[in-house]
């Protein structure tokens, strides 16, 4: 469980990743996590990348369809020129942002922002995917969630892509991939 520092002196930053498989509650975290920041009365704001319009254009949305009103940006640079006296700041999919984007959530968190970023850790061939792991790195909190495995019920930690396509990005939901775990996920290879 993750517990909010608390700061003597002034506002410090911090970056927060949630990274798993899809289907694992990543956004549905992140949701939770911003909207306890409204709550808190803290001025919060909410990037995805803007290739991401699975849902709607300008929210992230879960699979369990609880949302939150975010921006699309085309690169991660743009969420430093957006949030200029931010207190929290979430991003969702960090996966699909360039390689500046760790850079960008360091900045952030120099500047004293908590920063809140949900991604996939993998993407479907079970690699590490974008500047997932860099982000990994450099935080001081991860929580890595688990989707429930749609052929044995195990906890999963894979995406299986049920389709031929074989680019590393390919948008899709439940039609395109299934979680799964490490033997099930290693019965189609």
């Amino acid at each position: 469980m993750f517990i909010e520092p608390h700061i003597k002196g002034g506002r410090r930053g911090w970056i927060e990743v949630i990274c798993g498989s899809m289907f694992s509650g990543k956004t549905e975290e992140l949701i939770r996590r911003l909207k306890r920041a409204r709550i808190a009365n803290m001025k919060v704001e909410i990037f995805k990348p803007a290739i991401d319009k699975r849902y709607k254009e300008k929210e992230i949305v879960s699979h369990d369809e609880n949302s939150i009103i975010s921006t699309p940006v085309d690169s991660a640079h743009s969420i430093l020129l957006l949030t200029p006296d931010v207190e929290v700041v979430g991003i969702d999919e960090a996966q699909f942002f360039d390689d500046q984007i760790t850079d960008v959530c360091n900045q952030l968190a120099l500047r004293g922002t908590r920063v809140i970023v949900a991604g996939l850790d993998m993407d479907y061939t079970g690699k590490p995917f974008g500047q997932i792991p860099f982000l990994l790195a450099t935080a001081e909190y991860i929580t890595k969630l688990h989707a429930i495995c749609v052929i044995c019920g195990n906890i999963a930690s894979y995406s299986y892509r049920k389709t031929k396509h074989k680019g590393q990005v390919v948008l899709g939901e439940k039609d395109m991939y299934e979680p799964r775990c490490r033997h099930c996920y290693n019965l189609e290879e």
